[in-house]
């Protein structure tokens, strides 16, 4: 039987990711801030027939992540795969933001990473095997306003599992170590995230369903890639960065704010789950139900990245070159 830990698995990805390796009869180690959700994901995954052991964890916690990664082998044996998915951050300008806050974010979702991984590695590296996968972002690639303790975060976590690449790769080990970088994606953390913009936040459209990015995570622990980019969005903004990183600081400075809120008011004190679980129950999916879109061309992307690059690269390049030669006119 696998054993599949996952993390951040109360709600939003990581519910999505233990819901799907539990209905391929995985077991599954749930690792989440709230007992509550943690209960309710393990029920659904019980109903599968599988064992499912949830772990109250905060995973910007060393000593509780190892606790919990101890209980996982003891409890359902060996780890095949972890899948590190916790985050918390914030939304609101920099200027904003306390130290913190700021830090809490980037504990829970770099370091909790990290974290995560090493305690995967230490139990994975005698065994010389296993899969480690790591969630990455579109926004890990070209950054946005308004979430710039996120966006750091998962800067960080693309150098941490680059770095930690190489040293498989030295070490001719068999533990296969990889990132999915998601799109916007309608999870209910635009609810729980605290928030300084007046205004309740929304994924930067077109927004994915939890379940899309869940069929990502299963190629990745199948397939052996370096990176998963799920969706189109995810690949127009990483390689449109690597072509014109100047231009779209100067139309995110413009678009940014707007495409990342609703006309929802929210009070400028509200709490949101920074420093504490969210309240009440909480499945994968958040409110944007209606415009989210339940299928994406991921495992295409996936199959023949280095064709779509090159071909994105041409055509990317011939826009830009009409873009500028259109703002020169203007002058």
């Amino acid at each position: 039987m696998t054993v599949v830990v996952v993390t951040g698995a109360g709600a939003g990805v990581g519910r999505a990711v233990a819901d799907m390796f539990a209905a391929e009869g995985c077991d599954v180690a749930l690792l989440a801030r709230s007992r509550e959700r943690l209960d309710v994901a393990a029920a659904a995954a019980r109903r599968h027939s599988v064992r499912a052991l949830p772990l109250p964890t905060d995973m910007a916690d060393p000593d509780a992540v190892e606790a919990a990664t101890e209980a996982t082998e003891r409890e359902l044996g060996p780890i095949d795969i972890w899948v590190n998915d916790a985050m918390a951050t914030i939304f609101a300008p920099v200027h904003q933001i306390t130290p913190a806050e700021f830090r809490r974010a980037t504990e829970v979702t770099y370091l909790g990473t990290v974290y995560g991984t090493m305690a995967a590695l230490r139990r994975m590296r005698p065994r010389n095997r296993g899969t480690i996968i790591n969630i990455g972002s579109a926004l890990s690639y070209r950054a946005i306003p308004l979430q710039s303790a996120y966006c750091g975060a998962k800067y960080a976590i693309r150098g941490f599992t680059d770095s930690l690449r190489c040293e498989l790769l030295h070490d001719r080990s068999r533990i296969h170590l990889t990132m999915v970088h998601l799109p916007a994606v309608n999870t209910p953390q635009f609810d729980w995230a605290r928030n300084r913009l007046g205004r309740l936040p929304q994924p930067v459209p077109p927004a994915f369903q939890p379940e899309v990015i869940a069929r990502a995570v299963r190629f990745a622990a199948r397939h052996r890639r370096r990176e998963v980019w799920v969706g189109w969005p995810t690949v127009k903004a990483i390689l449109a960065n690597k072509i014109a990183p100047g231009l779209i600081d100067h139309y995110l400075a413009r678009t940014g704010y707007r495409s990342q809120t609703t006309d929802t008011p929210v009070p400028p004190d509200f709490p949101g789950n920074l420093f504490a679980p969210g309240e009440g129950h909480a499945g994968a999916h958040g409110r944007f139900d209606a415009i989210a879109k339940s299928h994406s061309s991921e495992l295409w992307t996936s199959r023949h990245a280095q064709a779509l690059a090159i071909g994105a690269l041409v055509i990317g390049a011939a826009g830009l070159r009409a873009l500028l030669g259109r703002a020169l006119l203007r002058r």
